[in-house]
């Protein structure tokens, strides 16, 4: 981690974002912090990241089947996953009702093939608790729709394609590890807005949602901060809403 490049961008998001929340980075890592497992839900647990904590797991740590799989984790999820997802099994499991039916989660799922973690550990870290030998894959806020508004504009200051910042469907960890790394891997990058979970939106500050950027394209946005809309009279208008 370049802590010149850390300390710039704090600078920068208090100047133009006020007071907002800094992100939490992930990487993937051989070598991680012990730290006490996370709850059932990982949502859940990087509430204590954003407060400044540090959280590493494993596919043993990760308790719910599919955290592990959207983490790399496993290959599979919990055994008839097309039926809790939709309606459920009569007298043997309750349905989420997300979906209309089984069979249109089996094609969702076929869509999304599982992705195998690059080493044993994930880490999660605050922005400003990086360290030089850190190495962040993906950058990921929780936020207002001020800020949202702020993050998506400069995601595509550089960009002509119209979707450089994708909402897919999935649940809350897909949309903030599983999508945004495997966007990593790729020539040119998205973001990927999230946490439209139910599920997930429990464990979430309410009005806020997730903006999961791959690292290169992070960078990309910060270098592009001071020449942006972000000096703008409309801009200046905007931040001053921001708490």
């Amino acid at each position: 981690m370049n802590i010149e490049f850390r300390d710039r961008f704090t600078l920068l998001w208090r100047r133009y974002f006020n007071n907002a929340g800094l992100p939490i980075v992930f990487h993937y890592t051989e070598n991680a912090p012990q730290t006490a497992a996370p709850p059932r839900c990982i949502i859940n647990g990087l509430m204590s990241v954003f407060e400044g904590e540090t959280l590493s797991c494993t596919g043993e740590t990760v308790g719910c089947s599919g955290g592990k799989r959207y983490l790399g984790f496993a290959d599979s999820i919990r055994p008839n996953f097309e039926y809790f997802l939709s309606y459920g099994i009569t007298g043997k499991m309750k349905g989420e009702r997300y979906v209309k039916t089984p069979e249109m989660v089996r094609q969702i799922m076929s869509n999304s093939p599982p992705f195998k973690a690059p080493a044993s550990y994930i880490v999660f870290k605050r922005w400003d608790k990086l360290e030089k030998p850190d190495n962040p894959d993906v950058v990921i806020f929780f936020a207002t729709p001020d800020v949202m508004a702020g993050l998506f504009t400069l995601a595509r200051y550089d960009e002509t394609r119209i979707d450089p910042v994708i909402a897919p469907f999935g649940s809350g960890c897909s949309t903030i590890v599983q999508t945004p790394y495997l966007e990593s891997k790729k020539d040119n990058p998205r973001a990927v807005i999230g946490m439209f979970d139910p599920s997930a939106r429990i464990y979430v500050p309410k009005e806020t949602l997730s903006f999961a950027v791959p690292y290169l394209k992070f960078e990309r946005m910060v270098n592009n901060m001071e020449e942006s809309f972000l000096n703008t009279e409309t801009w200046t208008n905007i931040r001053k809403r921001i708490p």
